[in-house]
This record gives C-alpha cells, structure tokens and sequence, in this order.
C-alpha cells in the first residue's frame, strides 16, 4: 500500500559526496518517521539516519557530522545527503519509512535499495 523508490546511489570516490532520494507513493497518509538504513556485504542491517514528520534527526555515530537527512512532506520524499564518503560506507542503502497503524495493517515499509560504492 506504500511504495518506496530509492535513488541517486552510484560509484564515488574517498571524500567525495552523493545525494540520494526517496520518493514514497501510495497511502502516504499514514506515514511517520522516515529514515535510511544500510547493509554492507556481512553485516546486519543498521540505521544511518532517520526524522521524524516534525524534523527531528538522530544519526548513527559514523555518519554524524558527515551526513545529512532531511524530508519534504509536501512531496513525500527523504534525502541523504552524504559527504566525506569513505571506503566502508558502501552498503546498499535502503529507505524505511514507519507506519501510523491507525492507518496501515503495516508497521513498516522499505524500498529496495540503491547501491554506494566508496572506492578509488
């Protein structure tokens, strides 16, 4: 009933930057906090940065003070924008957004994933 669609992943090189986007469709009503998630080949999936309808951000520690998240309601979208990249931030990264069960049988929907390769 929600649908996630990332963009604006690609190849970088160490301490370049890249911006990528979210766009959400269909129940978007129902939609609270927004975030953007990672998983490297290995790794559990983790939380890089999420905000809630209100603007409020939290960050993991690797990414804070190097990445930034922001949303449009308006148009229901997420952005990341990620500066200073470094080789182990490539992951695939992936958009989540919470639901409002008030309004959705969902908790949670995630896109399917845009690709960051960090290398020279």
């Amino acid at each position: 009933q929600v649908q996630l669609v990332e963009s604006g992943g690609g190849w970088v090189q160490p301490g370049g930057s890249l911006g990528l986007s979210c766009a959400a469709s269909g129940k978007v009503g129902g939609i609270v906090d927004l975030a953007w998630y990672r998983q490297a080949p290995g790794e559990q999936r983790g939380l890089v940065a999420s905000i809630s309808p209100g603007g409020w951000t939290r960050y993991a520690d690797s990414a804070k003070g190097r990445f930034t998240i922001s949303r449009d309601n308006a148009k229901n979208t997420v952005y990341l924008q990620m500066n200073s990249l470094r080789p182990d931030d490539s992951a695939v990264y992936y958009c989540n957004a919470e639901m409002d069960l008030r309004y959705s049988e969902v908790s949670e929907y995630w896109g399917q994933g845009t690709q960051v390769t960090v290398s020279s």
